[in-house]
């Protein structure tokens, strides 16, 4: 996290997530996908969709225990693959399964703009002082 007023790195933004919603209990955004992200057989790769779910988690997360002056790094990134795609729009919600004081635990939901999951993920996180 960068700034409060400014939730996503120049990472996410790179990854084409662009975050409309973010508080500590919800992240809501987009990516735009074509041939810049596909792999040689012409899909999206996977890492995209895992870099898109640990982002929204760590971000909300982070927000979730701005306050008590800590952020949240993210220890283990569980994230499935439903249905290739080539391009098109994919929605991005993140919501928190558990926020408890050491650690949290957010679940990610990556859908078509016909509403189908194409992915899915599951980030646990702990919760770590800022630095400085």
């Amino acid at each position: 996290m960068t700034a409060p007023d400014r939730p996503a790195s120049a990472f996410v933004a790179a990854a084409g997530f662009e975050v409309t919603e973010a508080t500590g209990t919800r992240v809501a955004g987009h990516v735009q996908l074509g041939p810049d992200q596909h792999t040689p057989w012409g899909v999206v790769h996977g890492g995209l969709y895992c870099t898109v779910v640990e982002s929204a988690a760590s971000i909300g997360a982070s927000l979730a225990v701005r306050e008590h002056g800590q952020f949240a790094v993210g220890v283990n990134n569980s994230t499935d693959f439903l249905r290739s795609v080539t391009e098109g729009r994919v929605d991005v919600v993140a919501e928190p399964v558990q926020q408890g004081r050491t650690q949290q635990l957010w679940q990610v939901a990556l859908t078509r703009e016909d509403g189908k999951l194409v992915a899915r993920g599951q980030v646990r996180l702990q919760n770590v002082p800022l630095p400085g």
